[in-house]
């Protein structure tokens, strides 16, 4: 494919790393330090250019676009760059970014004739609103086709070794232990403190939750939100809509005011221009069920979770903006939402996937992929059997009436039937020719 990306940022960076594998990509900025550091990485080509300005898009009359990305840190830019390639180029697909929210609730997409629109601020507050949900749980991901979930959740620490029978309802994907992702059929027992991945039913997955997961509330009630930036309000805004007795903690007084005014006194807002650890007694923190650190700063995410644990809080949640501090969190027992860009990142990666014929997403920091494929109407796969994959580090299922069987287990594929592989990172791609060569 043919693609653009509009934007050297970290988002679009990341995006044409990725996306350079077996395809054209064209990167284009006015930053000439984010190109440089692209041309010394990546094998692509980096323009220098006014997104806003036609001319910039010149080079590319003759040639057919497969995919447009707007991902510039600049809503305005996003938007005016989309329309001005798409109005002189021919170009197949258009997929943007935008930050303001005010946009998730408009007609945008329609009027911009884009395919996609990313909202990445929407993406975290939602991941961390999602565990309202699952209060034992670290993290969840849906699916497209199916009501079977991917579920983590942590072993408490005080845990006997243990094993898991897997059946039609819930299969053990793996575990995270000592900063590895490692699948379930090579480890002989669940220890204590691993972050444990199942894949199915969630009200089956829920029972195990409450049964092996001590440490976390049995509902969350009272929140506590450090950060009154954009993406801190909205997840502020969100609990308050759940019903959650919520505070949010900001230092800036700025921030303060404007978050004051924006979450219209449903919220507690408390200034902490030092943010001394006294503050948990003082503002009555320590009573929290979930603290939620959400500045854009890791390390102090960090801290403040680290000191929210300490202080007998069960459930704390770092937004993770950079993926170094990653297993850092984990190995600390914090619970891990991807940041903004991060959900960017991913989320426009799996929206281009959903254009093929295999959807792939990441799990585990990265350390794990999953890759799914739809039997359709029609497909010549209908009525096949297919063969294992002779591999290690991967586990083939397939879904059929959101049931879990193995390959050996049906003779043949049936309409509808979803073909789910989980594995680690190292394998992705010989995992991923497989499927789409099916």
């Amino acid at each position: 494919m043919n693609i653009i990306i509009a934007g050297a940022g970290k988002v679009g960076f990341n995006l044409a790393k990725t996306l350079s594998i077996g395809h054209n990509v064209t990167i284009i900025d006015k930053n000439s330090d984010a190109l440089q550091r692209i041309q010394e990485n990546l094998d692509i080509l980096p323009i220098k250019g006014n997104l806003e300005n036609p001319a910039t898009y010149e080079s590319f009359l003759d040639t057919k676009i497969d995919l447009f990305i707007a991902v510039t840190n600049l809503d305005e830019a996003n938007i005016i760059s989309s329309l001005v390639a798409g109005d002189i180029l021919d170009i197949d697909k258009k997929l943007i970014r935008l930050k303001n929210s005010f946009f998730a609730k408009s007609s945008i997409k329609e009027k911009l004739e884009v395919d996609e629109v990313v909202f990445p601020v929407e993406l975290a507050s939602n991941s961390v609103i999602r565990l309202l949900d699952y209060p034992k749980a670290n993290n969840v991901k849906s699916f497209e086709y199916t009501k079977l979930k991917l579920i983590s959740f942590f072993i408490s620490n005080s845990h006997e070794p243990f094993r898991l029978e897997n059946s039609d309802k819930i299969q053990v994907v793996g575990v995270e232990r000592d900063r590895e992702f490692i699948l379930y059929k090579n480890i002989k027992e669940i220890l204590p403190n691993d972050l444990v991945y199942i894949f199915g039913d969630e009200e089956d997955i829920k029972e195990i939750c409450r049964s092996h997961e001590q440490n976390s509330p049995d509902e969350i009630k009272r929140c506590v939100v450090f950060g009154g930036d954009r993406l801190g309000v909205d997840i502020a805004k969100k609990l308050a809509e759940a019903k959650k007795e919520v505070k949010l903690v900001e230092k800036d007084l700025a921030l303060c005011n404007r978050a004051t005014e924006e979450l219209e006194g449903k919220v507690s807002v408390i200034n902490s221009k030092y943010g001394v650890t006294s503050l948990f007694e003082e503002e009555g923190l320590v009573f929290a069920d979930m603290l939620i650190s959400a500045t854009k700063d890791d390390e102090y995410n960090i801290i403040k979770c680290i000191e929210a644990k300490e202080k007998g809080i069960k459930k704390v949640l770092a937004i993770n903006n950079q993926n170094e501090y990653y297993s850092l969190m984990h190995a600390l027992g914090i619970v891990v939402v991807r940041g903004p860009k991060m959900s960017a990142y991913n989320t426009i990666v799996e929206k281009i996937s959903l254009n093929w014929v295999v959807v792939e997403k990441y799990f585990c920091g990265g350390k794990g992929v999953t890759f799914k494929r739809k039997i359709f109407p029609n497909s010549p796969l209908i009525g096949k059997s297919i063969k294992e994959l002779d591999i290690e580090d991967k586990l083939i299922l397939i879904i059929r009436d959101d049931k879990i069987y193995s390959i050996k287990e049906l003779d043949c594929l049936e309409e509808n039937d979803l073909i789910f592989s989980f594995c680690k990172k190292n394998v992705a791609p010989k995992v991923k020719t497989w499927i789409y060569e099916l």
